[in-house]
């Protein structure tokens, strides 16, 4: 974003994008994967910004309830957050943020997404919206739609904050602007969207009529 832009609030992805907790995810689907004798990389390659049944259901593992196993997979990983980071400057960036105008969109369960926000040292939003919390999870756009609702704005009128392929689909489906965080990418992500690899190269203040304004440093 060459210029400012105003919007009505910021939604902000999780993993990836406020926090980097890869390694403590790819470890817990490591260990589970194995115990299932599946190949552990092509299995770490489809999992990340998608809702753990959803991976489930396309695994579709031979006496295996999607729904049950990844419960048990989500207190995997709920117990083992060593590791998890906040990404560079987020804590500021949020910091200067109206409680009223940001949330966050995760496909991770909400006591997993809390646990792993407070680990990273970084402030619980006002208004979340979880994996259990939608019928269809990324790239579906109702995760956004939702929390743009439980703001009290429009979708078209946010800033979705997104590092994988999966949200970037949501939000675009939702008529959302957005912003694609670079921080934690391993390969580049192709994208039309301009990012981010730090929120330190980003200033925010409020227009006189309450809305977000996004400046480049």
């Amino acid at each position: 974003m060459q210029d400012t832009h105003t919007f009505a609030a910021f939604l902000f992805d999780m993993d990836g994008t406020l926090t980097n907790s890869i390694a403590a995810a790819e470890r817990v689907w490591t260990r589970w994967a194995v115990s299932k004798g599946l190949d552990v990389q092509a299995l770490l390659s489809t999992i990340h910004g998608v809702r753990c049944v959803d991976t489930m259901r396309r695994l579709n593992l031979p006496g295996v309830d999607p729904e049950r196993e990844a419960e048990r997979l989500a207190q995997m990983e709920t117990d083992d957050i060593e590791g998890v980071i906040s990404i560079d400057g987020a804590a500021r960036f949020l910091a200067a943020l109206p409680p009223e105008r940001w949330a966050v969109v995760t496909s991770a369960p909400k006591r997993l997404a809390e646990r792993r926000i407070l680990a990273a040292g970084l402030p619980l939003p006002n208004v979340m919206v979880a994996a259990e919390d939608v019928e269809r999870g990324k790239p579906a756009p109702d995760c956004f739609q939702l929390a743009a609702k439980k703001l009290g704005v429009k979708p078209e009128d946010c800033l979705v904050f997104e590092d994988a392929p999966a949200g970037i689909a949501a939000a675009e489906a939702a008529g959302a602007k957005v912003m694609v965080i670079t921080a934690t990418h391993r390969h580049p992500v192709e994208t039309l969207h301009p990012g981010l690899s730090s929120y330190d190269t980003y200033t925010v203040s409020l227009t006189d009529q309450g809305w977000l304004s996004l400046q480049p440093r």
